[in-house]
Formats: structure tokens, C-alpha cells, sequence
């Protein structure tokens, strides 16, 4: 393992600021980022072809009240990449594997979008390592032959997300403005986090490239609309879960990924649910807008403090 800032925190070193680092996973090196704060970190995993930059805000909103510790998916980032094996169950045993090198214990998990399926795979295959999950927009898909199933344009958009990462940008301003253009980020929600999101996103100097691995994408997004799998999942999961909707999907003018009526279902898997829904989000801005940043975190330290208070002899 390499450039581990908590063991050099345990050694007496004192941390301020971000710190990034590599550790290794089930036979592959994660990039990671640690930001400093109160006890034992906060586990956050990103959705399908994100990187662990999706947390800055809502890691910079804990404000030191707690540490946050974010993966890069094997796939994704500054990760390596394999050609497999993927899928959300061997994500689990990566970040599993992990949080053992890192010497983490039983953990807040939050996963965002795919990460709160990785989530919901980790509590399932390995219990011990968790101690509650925050599921932000993500974890159940519903039936796609229902009403509540994924919309026309949900499927729309993430067909286009994923023919995105096969494309070259001359620069990263240019990826930047790419992405100002697009309804996914309102000129309201643009912010430093955003951009810092964006530039990581892609590799290279001129042209440049999204990072994640398409086959990855493809392989992982596969497995997570496979609906039998997702709620026997659920139903596995015996720790206090938190769930934290977006009001809309991947756009203000798109239905939301997870609507009211699949909260009920969501529940029957997993009675112990706590279903809170934050106005004025997308499935984006739930993560990088500046106030919905400022509310999760602080739901989530609300949540850790639950669960510290519940697991008290």
C-alpha cells in the first residue's frame, strides 16, 4: 500500500486537507480520497462513471465534523483498469478489501446512484464492515414494466452518458464547457466542485478523454438492472439504512429516478428504511450542489451519530 494518509494519521501525522492515495482492492489498486475529521471515516462510493470527486462538496459541507473516505472503483478514475472481472459484487470485494488494508471496521457506507448498489453488495457480502448505509438516489431498480419502472428518458440519457466516454475533447476547458452546456448542471448549480469533478473526469493533455471504461460501464450497468438481484440484496441488509432522494432525475426537467411510489417497495425489503426526499435536486446536484451538499452532509452526520447511539451496549 502506498500513500496512506490514515495509517500516517494513527503514526501521529496531522492532516488538514485532502489527502489522495492508492490501496490496494481484490487484485487491483483503487485511488482514493481522505478528507480529515471527527473518528473513524465515512465510506463513499460514486455512481456508474463517476470518480470519488463526486463527494468534494458534500466531504467540504462535513466541515471536519467527520472524516470521508471515497473510492475510485476499479474502472474508473485514477483506478486501474482491468478487463475485468466487474460488476457491483466485485466492486464489494474491492472495496472490502480496502477498508481491511486501511484498518476500517464496521463503517458508515454512502453510496451515491451505482454506489449505493455497490453499497447494498458490500453490507450483503460482508456484514462486519457495516455499521449503517446512505443510499443518495440509487440502490433498487424498479420494474421496468411498471409505472414507477425506469422512464424513456432516464434510459435516454444514460445511453448517451455512456456513447460520451468514447469521444475526445480538444481540451479540458473545453470538456468543462461541455458540460456547462448541458441541463445535467443549471447555471444555478455550477460551482468549483463541479469543475473539479469535470476536470478529473478525463485523462490526457490535448485532446482528452473521459477515464472510465466503457466496458466497465457496460458490464456494471448490466448487473445493476437485474431487479431479482437488487432486492434480495435489500432484503439481506440488517443495519439502519438512509435513503435520500433527488425530487427530479438526471435533468430539473426529467422524473425522478426512485419516485414516491417505490419507496413503499423499497421498504417491505428493508423495514429499518428512512426515506428522505430533497427538494429541489437532480440526480446530480443531490451530490455537487451547493446547498443539497450542505444537507446531506448533514443528514449524514445526524445518521452516524443514530447509529453510534444504537450500537451502544
Amino acid at each position: 500500500m502506498t500513500n496512506n494518509p490514515i495509517n500516517k494519521k494513527k503514526r501521529g501525522l496531522r492532516i488538514t486537507r485532502e489527502a489522495r492515495g492508492r490501496v490496494p482492492g481484490d487484485g487491483v489498486e483503487l485511488a482514493f480520497g481522505y478528507w480529515p475529521g471527527r473518528g473513524a471515516p465515512v465510506v463513499a462510493l460514486h455512481g456508474l462513471t463517476a470518480s470519488y470527486l463526486n463527494f468534494t462538496g458534500i466531504a467540504e459541507s462535513l466541515r471536519a465534523r467527520h472524516a470521508l473516505l471515497a473510492f475510485d472503483l476499479r474502472g474508473r478514475g485514477d483506478s486501474e483498469k482491468p478487463e475485468g472481472p466487474y460488476g457491483l459484487a466485485q466492486h464489494a470485494r474491492d472495496v472490502a478489501a480496502a477498508m481491511r488494508a486501511l484498518d476500517l471496521g464496521s463503517s458508515i457506507i454512502v453510496g451515491h446512484s451505482m454506489g449505493a448498489f455497490v453499497a447494498t453488495a458490500l453490507a450483503a457480502q460482508n456484514p462486519e464492515l457495516v455499521g449503517g448505509l446512505v443510499l443518495i438516489d440509487g440502490g433498487y431498480a424498479p420494474d421496468p414494466a411498471t409505472p414507477t419502472g425506469p422512464n424513456q428518458s432516464f434510459i435516454a440519457a444514460v445511453t448517451q452518458r455512456v456513447e460520451q466516454l468514447a469521444r475526445k475533447y480538444p481540451t479540458r476547458s473545453d470538456y468543462r464547457e461541455f458540460w456547462r452546456g448541458q441541463p445535467q448542471f443549471p447555471p444555478s448549480e455550477w460551482n468549483p466542485w463541479v469543475e473539479s469533478f469535470l476536470d478529473y473526469e478525463v485523462a490526457g493533455e490535448a485532446p482528452v478523454q473521459p477515464k472510465a471504461s466503457l466496458a466497465a460501464v457496460r458490464a456494471d450497468l448490466a448487473e445493476a438492472l437485474q431487479r431479482d438481484v437488487m432486492a434480495n440484496r435489500l432484503k439481506s441488509v440488517r443495519v439502519p439504512t438512509l435513503l435520500l432522494r433527488a425530487e427530479r432525475g438526471n435533468a430539473p426537467d426529467q422524473p425522478p429516478l426512485l419516485p414516491d411510489e417505490v419507496v413503499p417497495q423499497m421498504q417491505a425489503l428493508v423495514p429499518q428504511l428512512e426515506d428522505i426526499k430533497l427538494a429541489g435536486t437532480t440526480h446530480y446536484t443531490i451530490a455537487l450542489g451547493e446547498q443539497a451538499a450542505v444537507k446531506v452532509a448533514n443528514l449524514i452526520c445526524n445518521f452516524a451519530a443514530q447509529v453510534r447511539r444504537r450500537a451502544k451496549p
